[in-house]
């Protein structure tokens, strides 16, 4: 299988053409940008198509990340992987960005439970708790700093993504330190492939994973004429 699969989610902008068959990326680019994914996403596919050597019609699947993450970029990326699914009439598949973040560590080491964080900015982060086998022990959700340390700081565990620094830096003195703390600004886009390799079209919607509610919410228009 050849996929085509885009990170917009967080800090990076990435893109890349994977063969499954092979395991290993045609072409990959990738660029930490913080924001301005609308303007590079487009130039970006298609650059890495070119450098692959392939066209939308040898493309089997399109993945891309649904959050959580930056709502402009989840917009961008879905907005790009949906236009051109639809185009080139290929299945697009949704990875959640907790799933690409623990997926390469699970899959070196399945034994240390993995704790996928990023920073929802106040005090609150998005986090995932996984186990042996990829088995879920915190389902992805939206919780405070004190109540994630709470809940993950009972064993051995290793730490990765935009929060993982944050929660080493709040760990109690009294519980086993973290055995690795990741604080990558990105999952790796290799593993948003591999992960939507993987993935049922039909259960892996490439729709938005909101996990809280927006900080700001639309003026009640009604009270307003009255």
């Amino acid at each position: 299988m050849r996929l085509l699969a885009i990170d917009t989610a967080l800090d990076a902008c990435s893109v890349t053409v994977f063969d499954t068959q092979r395991d290993r990326p045609l072409s990959l680019e990738s660029r930490e940008i913080g924001r301005g994914h609308a303007e590079l996403l487009v130039p970006l596919v298609d650059q890495t198509m070119k450098a692959a050597g392939v066209k939308f019609d040898s493309i089997d699947r399109i993945a891309v990340t649904v959050g959580p993450g930056s709502f402009t970029g989840l917009r961008v990326g879905l907005s790009a992987a949906r236009g051109f699914a639809l185009a080139a009439s290929k299945a697009v598949v949704g990875v959640t960005t907790l799933a690409a973040f623990t997926a390469p560590l699970i899959a070196e080491n399945e034994a240390v439970p993995v704790v996928a964080a990023i920073d929802a900015k106040h005090g609150n982060l998005y986090l995932q708790m996984v186990g042996a086998g990829g088995r879920s022990l915190i389902a992805p959700r939206a919780m405070s700093l004190r109540e994630a340390i709470r809940a993950i700081a009972l064993g051995p565990v290793r730490l990765v993504g935009t929060a993982a620094a944050m929660l080493a830096a709040h760990w109690p003195p009294n519980a086993p330190a973290p055995l690795l703390v990741d604080d990558r600004r990105a999952p790796d886009v290799i593993w948003v492939a591999r992960v939507g390799a993987a993935a049922d079209p039909e259960r892996a919607k490439a729709r938005p994973l909101y996990l809280r509610q927006p900080d700001a919410t639309p003026r009640d228009t009604s009270i307003a004429r009255q």
